[in-house]
């Protein structure tokens, strides 16, 4: 008798083993207003349908978010990225969504964010604040468990958050765009439009086999060092300083030198790569530049495609043939506006991220051959 009930416990416990198993391994695609046709790319691509969720803004302008499935003890995956044109509403719906799967019992909440917002806010400047730092931890208190996302402005964001980070590269992709779509890519040029970004222009040069040239000089002033008002006393003239007698030589202000090219550029196409592409004046400055430098054709690569203000009416007006970004974030008006801009399709990479987190794979076949400068 003792030896019977003992059987119908083990075979109780390898059941509820088993449904909390089955439970576990179950996914749960969720997707925000930010970016839908993205949502339902990664979706088809791993063969599974978007969540039934209801995300709305409520006429006091509130946002409301009702999960229509259950998620207890299932893996959720919350695709939401960053609107330019409605970053703060992006954010709370993403927050408010981790916290009701939070609230419903869910296994692991992942935040799927292919562009992350606030990520150009990640340093001190004057009395501001480093603001990716503080989303960091907004999210990771909202419920998220793990974030994937992609060429984050500044690969250090990661340390800010007390979750797992997976911070995938397009590089792979606008590197087969360029072989693939741009006719005599070999007397091509990778350039730089700032020496910060020289690393980056680096890589891709190496991996195409190409020569490098670096745009040196700005002519717009660096908010950096613009006058704040927190000099006080005030700056005291040279003669002064040298009567006080301190012994302290006074710094000279910096003047940035006339934007000028460092390399050659003449009869060659010149692509510009960096990370994203928001306000695009400094694009075309640079590309006005290497025209008079003799490049016959200019190409601006990019991963997030921002786009933001009247940037589609000022490439149309430049000297710039295509503009190739992914699809992190939204840009159909922009496409419509201007005909110089180009997307390449991102979505099988997240869906392979999805793919292998949730079946407990590695990751590093995704990050294969990819450096820190990509």
């Amino acid at each position: 008798m003792q030896k019977s009930n003992l059987f119908r416990f083990k075979q109780r416990q390898a059941a509820y083993n088993m449904d909390t198993t089955r439970g576990s391994k179950e996914m749960v695609l969720l997707a925000g207003n930010s970016h839908p046709e993205l949502a339902h790319l990664i979706a088809s691509r791993l063969e599974v349908q978007v969540g039934r969720a209801e995300v709305k803004e409520m006429a006091n302008r509130e946002t409301s978010v009702e999960i229509m499935e259950s998620v207890r003890e299932k893996s959720v995956y919350l695709i939401q990225t960053a609107d330019p044109k409605d970053v703060n509403n992006n954010i709370m719906e993403l927050l408010i969504m981790a916290y009701a799967c939070k609230t419903s019992s869910a296994r692991n909440i992942v935040g799927v964010i292919p562009y992350l917002p606030y990520c150009k806010q990640s340093k001190m400047r004057k009395r501001g604040c480093i603001v990716s730092k503080l989303l960091a931890k907004m999210m990771y208190k909202a419920g998220l468990t793990h974030i994937i996302t992609m060429d984050l402005h500044q690969k250090e964001i990661q340390g800010f958050f007390e979750c797992p980070v997976d911070n995938l590269r397009a590089s792979p992709f606008l590197l087969q765009y360029i072989q693939e779509s741009i006719p005599d890519y070999r007397n091509a040029v990778i350039v730089a439009r700032d020496p910060g970004s020289a690393k980056k222009a680096t890589s891709y040069a190496e991996r195409l086999r190409l020569g490098i040239a670096v745009i040196h000089g700005e002519q717009k002033t660096n908010e950096d060092e613009q006058a704040d008002g927190r000099n006080s006393p005030p700056l005291v003239e040279h003669s002064r300083i040298m009567d006080v007698g301190v012994g302290v030589p006074a710094l000279a202000a910096k003047e940035k030198p006339p934007i000028n090219v460092v390399g050659d550029v003449g009869g060659r196409i010149a692509i510009m790569v960096d990370d994203m592409i928001d306000d695009v004046a400094s694009f075309v400055a640079a590309a006005e530049v290497l025209k008079d430098r003799g490049a016959y054709k200019i190409y601006v690569m990019a991963t997030h495609g921002l786009l933001s203000s009247d940037a589609p009416r000022l490439i149309d007006d430049s000297p710039i043939d295509e503009v190739v970004v992914t699809n992190t974030v939204p840009h159909e008006i922009q496409k419509m506006q201007c005909h110089k801009i180009k997307t390449v399709d991102i979505s099988i990479l997240l869906a392979e991220s999805i793919r292998r987190i949730h079946n407990n794979e590695s990751m590093s076949y995704l990050f294969r051959n990819v450096t820190l400068e990509d």
